[in-house]
C-alpha cells in the first residue's frame, strides 16, 4: 500500500508565491509518474503539471512560465513551486502517483491541500 500526503498550502495575497510538497510512502520501489492536479467546485479536477521518473515534464498552459515541478526520485517526492499566483488559481491541489504493482499500474491520490489566492 501506498500513501500520499501533500503539505504547504494556504492563503496567499495575488502576485505572491506558494510551494507545495507532496511525500509517497510505503511499498515502492519505482514512481513512473508524480503529477499535480488541482479542482475547484463544480469543475472536474484538471492536470497542472507532471514528471516522469526520468525528468520529461509537462505543464498545463495556464500556469507555464509560473510554476515549476520537481521531484526527488530517491525520496519519492515531488515539489511545486508556485509564482506570480492568480486568483484563479485558488483550488484544492492533490498530489498523485502512478506506481507500477506487477503487471499494473496504480494510480494513488493525496487527500488534497487547499490553496487560496485573494487579497
Amino acid at each position: 500500500q501506498v500513501q500520499v500526503v501533500e503539505s504547504g498550502g494556504g492563503l496567499v495575497q495575488p502576485g505572491g508565491s506558494l510551494r507545495l510538497s507532496c511525500a509517497a510512502s510505503g511499498t515502492i520501489f519505482t514512481i513512473n509518474l508524480m503529477a499535480w492536479y488541482r479542482q475547484v467546485p463544480g469543475k472536474e479536477r484538471e492536470l497542472v503539471a507532471d514528471i516522469t521518473s526520468g525528468g520529461r515534464i509537462n505543464y498545463a498552459d495556464f500556469v507555464k512560465g509560473r510554476f515549476t515541478i520537481s521531484r526527488d526520485n530517491a525520496k519519492n517526492t515531488v515539489a511545486l513551486q508556485m509564482n506570480s499566483l492568480k486568483p484563479e488559481d485558488t483550488a484544492i491541489y492533490y498530489c498523485y502517483a502512478r506506481v507500477p504493482s506487477g503487471l499494473r499500474l496504480i494510480d494513488y491520490w493525496g487527500q488534497g491541500t487547499q490553496v487560496t489566492v485573494s487579497s
